[in-house]
């Protein structure tokens, strides 16, 4: 048996609880409409600051992350006990805590996009935990494709909303809201935040990397996939709901979107034996269903969605910890192979009850508080009034049904020989979690009150910018919401009573239906296509391959400069003394030699020459220590480059390449060009004159060029010193190496 960790792994636990405590003793401050603050400068020349802000949408996150992270944590430090990675995994899980934190409290852009990355990052190892199978590393860098792109589309969005605003701070874009949607950029800035969002929150069409990532752990899945990374996404949409929504583009984009993917996950959802891979669909369902709300932008849906979203990560993060008690205790978690495990895991089946129920929405529970709301969100609005609320009507449906196979199938009727010869519950780490929170997912339906003062309606007045009109009961009377929960529990059951017929008619079609992860695929194949023809193209082992096309598209660049009209021709008043034409006359006598001399020395030794005419017109100017560097440089390079040639094998003639020949002059006439032309553009004297006036008083130095390059430069100056000795080092090996038989080198 391997050894087991010591007390030290509960240690993150313990962090948790204490964050949750310390972030609990702000709900009665922001419940009263106060909103802690906390501003650090951080780059205050481009208006960057530490900013966070603690209102009731990101109190209500940072006690999710927290209070649920400290019993995944215990969880993980119990279900990994004897496993050597522990460490490694407690680590990098509170690492992604610490950056869900900084993403839900952020209130600057900067701020909330380095977070975002953050989770994008710790969320990538944390999928890829199980590297050495390649199914997890495929999982994980699927999420970091999806999610890192949508966070660069997110970042592009920010950055036009903050040029936009004149400032970076959300709360101060947020008091913006007519102005971003009557500016002409609003559908890119609303296209670019909501790719973000999307991406994050795995909505269609990116819908399927969160299923793909159940690949990670139980006690990651529980924490990333139900409670908090995946809904950062619906959190910024909650965020931006002042400054974006309201608008028929909004309206559009979300509830459709929502809508469909909230359907097409639920019945794929019935498709799964696996319990954990049923719970990642429903887990979309969940997020589908919240940007649909949030889509309607009316006061009834955006309290139903912030309700819902809590409940979501109640009995979800719930159901994802027993899943894997259910594992622990019976050695499988794919429900076929389980049946009759109730009287042999009581524990468990009453947990998983609790929470099921939850997620079915039967009263008393929280999640029946949650369907109401739903329905009365969706009967009240004026956007396809029952194209929405029949999508809700047959979500729920199916979660339903869902939720009575995760709670029947495993436990009741078929009794089935477990895979372990004695199944029985699993110890307190690992049944603490999911009992606390399927009894919140009770505690909060029979006594709503707290829930809606201390949270939700602080969590409303965040993203509406108005109170909670509305009230959390269990009973609001014989109305239409109540005629549609008692369909939702009729259709539902009548759907569990159908499940093996519906997931064998899914698997059937599944191979003739379009695949949604297709493009992905065929985007990634082709990458990878593409990257293979660059790199055989490009990288040939050729040197002269690899300088030829430096300086064409050097060559090419300055061409482009030059035409985009940003310089100008000067006026040219020559006055040509006798040494200029003796320098020049050597220059073109130099350059003829090099083009047609047939022997590497010679070219080499005229190279030299062209060198060192220009080294006379640094002192003709009036620069005789560049000068001396330039004269200084073209001696070694004339010696090294003799002595290479030397070793190297003799190979005849030097052809002539018109093909280099051209580009020599498209480049050659593009610096001239480019030289000539800046003559004629107003200099910036700005780091001149700074030059002039710090040298002497902060370096102590009269020499300007000394001055900048060992004071102003010096680390800079120090990099270039350590090339230049690399490459001596570098060339003196290639030199020593000498050369092997048969005239090549070695």
């Amino acid at each position: 048996m391997p050894k087991e960790a010591g007390l030290w792994r509960f240690i993150p636990a313990l962090i948790g609880a204490v964050a949750t405590l310390w972030f609990a003793q702000f709900l009665p401050v922001v419940s009263t409409g106060e909103i802690p603050e906390y501003v650090a400068e951080w780059v205050p020349q481009l208006g960057i600051s530490l900013a966070f802000r603690l209102d009731g949408l990101a109190l209500a996150f940072a006690l999710l992350i927290s209070g649920i992270g400290a019993l995944v944590f215990l969880y993980a430090a119990t279900y990994f006990r004897s496993d050597r990675r522990l460490a490694s995994l407690l680590v990098t899980l509170l690492a992604f805590a610490i950056s869900m934190l900084g993403l839900t409290c952020a209130d600057d852009a900067i701020t909330l996009f380095i977070f975002w990355e953050g989770t994008t990052v710790t969320s990538f190892l944390l999928i890829g935990f199980d590297h050495e199978k390649q199914n997890s590393r495929w999982a994980a860098i699927q999420a970091l494709v999806i999610t890192g792109a949508g966070g660069l589309a997110l970042l592009a969005g920010l950055l036009i909303m903050g040029g936009m605003a004149g400032t970076l701070r959300l709360s101060e874009m947020n008091q913006m809201g007519d102005m971003f949607r009557a500016s002409e950029l609003y559908p890119l800035v609303f296209a670019l935040v909501m790719l973000g969002c999307f991406t994050k929150s795995a909505q269609w069409p990116f819908h399927f990397w969160l299923p793909g990532a159940m690949a990670a752990p139980t006690p990651v899945s529980a924490y990333l996939h139900s409670a908090t990374m995946v809904k950062a996404g619906v959190f910024l949409m909650a965020r931006f709901t002042p400054a974006l929504g309201g608008t028929d583009l909004w309206t559009w984009t979300l509830v459709p979107v929502g809508a469909f993917t909230m359907i097409l996950t639920s019945v794929w959802a019935m498709r799964q034996t696996d319990l954990k891979l049923m719970l990642a669909f429903t887990t979309v369902m969940g997020l589908s269903m919240i940007t649909m709300l949030l889509g309607l932008s009316t006061p009834e849906s955006i309290a139903a969605a912030m309700t819902f979203l809590l409940i979501h990560a109640f009995y979800k993060a719930g159901l994802f910890l027993s899943v894997g008690m259910i594992e622990k205790g019976s050695g499988s978690r794919n429900y076929p192979e389980l049946g009759g495990l109730a009287r042999s895991m009581p524990l468990t089946v009453s947990v998983v009850a609790l929470a099921a129920l939850s997620m079915a929405g039967m009263i008393p529970f929280f999640g029946f508080i949650g369907k109401e709301m739903i329905y009365e969100a969706t009967l009240h609005t004026e956007f396809l009034t029952y194209a929405v609320s029949g999508a809700a009507l047959l979500a729920n449906a199916l979660m339903v049904a869902c939720a009575m196979m995760i709670a029947i199938r495993p436990f009741f009727f078929s009794h089935l020989k477990a895979p372990k010869e004695t199944p029985a519950d699993p110890g307190w780490g690992l049944y603490t979690g999911p009992c606390v929170l399927a009894a919140l997912g009770l505690l909060f339906g029979v006594l709503p009150g707290p829930a809606e003062y201390g949270l939700v309606g602080p969590m409303v007045e965040a993203v509406s910018q108005e109170p909670l009109h509305a009230h959390l009961a269990l009973w609001h009377g014989v109305k239409p919401p109540l005629y549609l929960s008692i369909a939702t529990f009729i259709l539902g059951f009548l759907l569990y009573v159908l499940l093996d017929r519906i997931a064998r008619f899914l698997s059937d079609i599944e191979d003739d239906v379009p695949r949604t992860e297709s493009w992905y695929d065929g985007l990634i194949h082709g990458l990878g296509r593409f990257s293979h023809f660059c790199t055989y193209k490009i990288q040939n082992g050729h040197m002269t391959s690899y300088l030829r096309r430096t300086y064409l598209a050097l060559g090419i660049a300055l061409w482009l400069a030059l035409f985009s009209g940003a310089m100008s021709w000067p006026e040219l008043r020559l006055s040509i003394e006798f040494i200029d034409w003796a320098i020049f006359a050597i220059i073109i006598g130099s350059i003829v030699v090099v083009i047609r001399t047939n022997s590497r020395l010679t070219a080499i030794a005229a190279l030299g020459g062209i060198g060192s005419s220009i080294a006379v017109i640094f002192v003709v100017y009036g620069a005789p220590d560049v000068a001396m560097t330039q004269l200084f440089v073209e001696i070694l390079v004339v010696v090294f480059m003799a002595i290479a040639m030397v070793k190297l094998p003799r190979s005849g003639n030097i052809p002539f390449r018109p093909l280099d020949a051209t580009i020599s002059v498209v480049l050659g006439v593009g610096v001239t060009t480019t030289m000539l032309m800046v003559l004629g553009t107003d200099i910036d004297l700005k780091l001149t004159k700074f030059f002039e006036e710090k040298s002497v008083p902060d370096a102590l130095g009269h020499n300007i060029v000394n001055v900048i390059l060992v004071d102003f430069r010096g680390l800079d100056t120090m990099g270039e010193t350590a090339v230049i000795a690399i490459a001596a080092i570098a060339a003196y090996a290639v030199l020593k190496a000498g050369r092997s038989g048969n005239g090549r080198s070695s």
